[in-house]
């Protein structure tokens, strides 16, 4: 059986790595790279973490019984430490992961309307942490240092996400899913499926630039 709660804490930890490395790039040359764009549509890179802050807290919450509480699950202003906020957020999950986010204990999501088993909501917040470690990694020109194994995991749950218009919309969490050409890969083939391009730039000329949905812009 996946442990879904070790994949999901080696996605954060890959996150926290990649987070962290930004902050020292902002404090080295005082370049303004919370402002870059994401392959996120609409979202710079603060704006990216301001959002996978919220999505941490607001499984934990879940994980401890409180997920149907709107105020746990609200963007947070980051601005004055962005990796400190992050790395707080992470920290909030671990320990009601581990002892949750295994079993058949209900996780109520309210974005998604319903209450899932622990590890079924754990699978999700993994592949949500995966994925955006990608669009981190992307955003600062780096790879992401993420297994294959961890990839196969991913693709997983990426393959069950629903394709309907509350998914799939204007008004839903991904984009459509994008066609698939060269080499595929459990990577490549997880990012179609939750509408990116393994392609994609930040450069304003390219043609891929912010063709992704990351998530509802307002809560």
């Amino acid at each position: 059986m996946t442990n879904f709660v070790e994949l999901d804490r080696l996605a954060a930890l890959e996150t926290l790595r990649l987070v962290r490395g930004a902050a020292v790039a902002a404090d080295g040359d005082g370049e303004r790279i919370w402002d870059r764009p994401t392959p996120c549509a609409g979202w710079n890179l603060l704006a990216l973490l301001g959002h996978m802050t919220a999505q941490n807290h607001g499984f934990a919450a879940a994980a401890r019984g409180e997920g149907g509480l709107p105020a746990h699950w609200r963007v947070p202003d980051i601005a004055a430490d962005p990796a400190r906020a992050y790395a707080e957020s992470v920290a909030a999950t671990i320990v009601p992961f581990a002892e949750a986010g295994g079993g058949q204990q209900e996780f109520v999501l309210p974005e998604l309307g319903r209450a899932f088993p622990g590890r079924v909501a754990v699978s999700f917040h993994f592949l949500d942490l995966a994925v955006h470690a990608w669009d981190l990694a992307r955003t600062l020109a780096v790879e992401v240092q993420l297994p294959r194994s961890v990839w196969e995991s991913a693709l997983q749950v990426a393959r069950r996400v629903p394709t309907g218009e509350q998914t799939r919309g204007p008004d839903g969490f991904f984009a459509p899913i994008r066609p698939m050409s060269g080499q595929v890969t459990p990577l490549t083939e997880t990012l179609a499926l939750l509408g990116r391009s393994p392609h994609w730039s930040p450069e304003p000329s390219d043609s891929l630039r912010g063709l992704g949905r990351c998530g509802r812009r307002s809560r």
